[in-house]
């Protein structure tokens, strides 16, 4: 007998791997099957650490993968083995990243593995993905999961897309004010300072102060900008600390106006990945699970992770999440109505589209009182600058300095 690593999960949904002796592997993958597991894969005891990895730094693109999954149903629909609509999608990519991943995927198809656990092995997909897959192979429903899930990641891309286009010209403003001042501050302002220190007259105490910065700025430049870099570098590294990352969605929920968008966004997400889990056939726990562990909001996430605890012990879905006291009180009541209707899917889409909609009004609103806030804030800005160094100027002018 000999040593097999295998990988399987359970009917709640959790993954599970360990060593087991066997004769071969289809024992061992046999045995396992009758028990009620639902296995990824079998493999010789230190085959996985002798395998050849692929690179995983890069990411596949979340339009490219919406793009590949529907081809991919398309095929499936229309009667096409896994195995050679995977060949097929991927002969016909461009991206040699994703070609090299969709091939590691069918080699490990073809090798007995799940498509579940073909794709998660490939460490560049979301769990939501994964998972869905995982409850679509043991419903023998994959289609109609991947239908939905399609479903899921178009509304998500389109909502993505009006966030990010709403926020293109704030950012444009904020980067014109940084460039605007840097070449005032660096550059305008010491070609006065040399001109008034040749004229050798006595300046006003608003021109002395702006020189004083500009010369300054311009002699420790590159170790303030050193310091800029290797500052950020360093809340970089603490925003991937759990605590750090907490912290920071602290700060981030209290600021004003925002904050209130960002816990939104992330409520409407969670509400319509959650619904997507629960559509294709996952039970509460394993959705909540996969929900949590997929948010951006590591203060979310801890929430769900709070709640999932409490729904496992035996508690509402709703009450559950009240007692996290992360999510607003509308949204849980939303939920509770879910559940005691027996429509807890469909009122979480119901969630989702009502906070989305919130979202794209609250930053509509607020977009329209920071546009103009960056306005003012510029001009006040420029004319400060430019008052200041053109003082001593009309002073000349008028006669003030001799």
């Amino acid at each position: 007998m000999a040593e097999y690593t295998i990988r399987m999960a359970d009917e709640r949904g959790h993954v599970l791997e360990q060593v087991e002796m066997g004769n071969s592997e289809g024992e061992v993958r046999e045995r396992y099957s009758q028990q009620g597991f639902l296995v990824y894969s079998v493999k010789p005891k230190g085959l996985l650490s002798a395998e050849v990895r692929l690179p995983r730094r890069r990411k596949v693109r979340q339009d490219q993968f919406v793009i590949f999954n529907q081809q991919f149903v398309t095929l499936i629909h229309a009667g096409l083995p896994i195995i050679q609509s995977l060949e097929l999608l991927m002969k016909r990519q461009r991206n040699p990243f994703f070609r090299s991943v969709l091939q590691d995927v069918r080699d490990r198809v073809r090798g007995g593995e799940l498509l579940s656990g073909a794709f998660a092995e490939q460490k560049v997909f979301p769990k939501v993905y994964t998972t869905t897959l995982l409850a679509g192979e043991k419903s023998g429903n994959l289609e109609e999961v991947l239908g939905r899930y399609i479903a899921f990641q178009r509304l998500a891309v389109s909502f993505r897309k009006k966030l990010v286009s709403s926020l293109v010209y704030p950012v444009l403003l904020v980067a014109m004010l940084v460039v605007m001042l840097t070449f005032l501050i660096t550059y305008v302002v010491p070609q006065f300072a040399m001109l008034y220190s040749q004229l050798g007259v006595p300046l006003p105490p608003m021109t002395m102060v702006m020189l004083a910065i500009g010369t300054n700025a311009q002699r420790y430049a590159p170790y303030v900008v050193l310091a800029l870099l290797i500052a950020g570098f360093l809340i970089w590294r603490w925003m991937k600390s759990d605590a750090g990352a907490t912290q920071m969605d602290r700060i981030r929920l209290k600021v004003p106006l925002l904050g209130g968008i960002w816990l939104k966004y992330q409520v409407a997400v969670f509400s319509r990945m959650l619904s997507t889990l629960l559509s294709g056939g996952l039970s509460l726990v394993p959705a909540l699970e996969t929900a949590g562990e997929s948010m951006q909001s590591r203060l979310i996430s801890h929430g769900i992770s709070d709640a999932t605890r409490l729904v496992r012990e035996g508690q509402p879905l709703a009450r559950s999440l009240e007692t996290a006291s992360v999510f607003p009180e509308m949204s849980v009541e939303m939920i509770e109505v879910g559940e005691s209707t027996g429509a807890l899917p469909a009122m979480l889409n119901s969630v989702a589209e009502f906070y989305e909609e919130d979202v794209t009004n609250a930053l509509a609103t607020a977009m329209a009182l920071i546009e103009p806030l960056i306005l003012i804030v510029m001009g006040v800005v420029v004319a400060f600058v430019l008052i200041s160094l053109y003082l001593p100027i009309f002073s000349l002018g008028a006669g003030g300095i001799h």
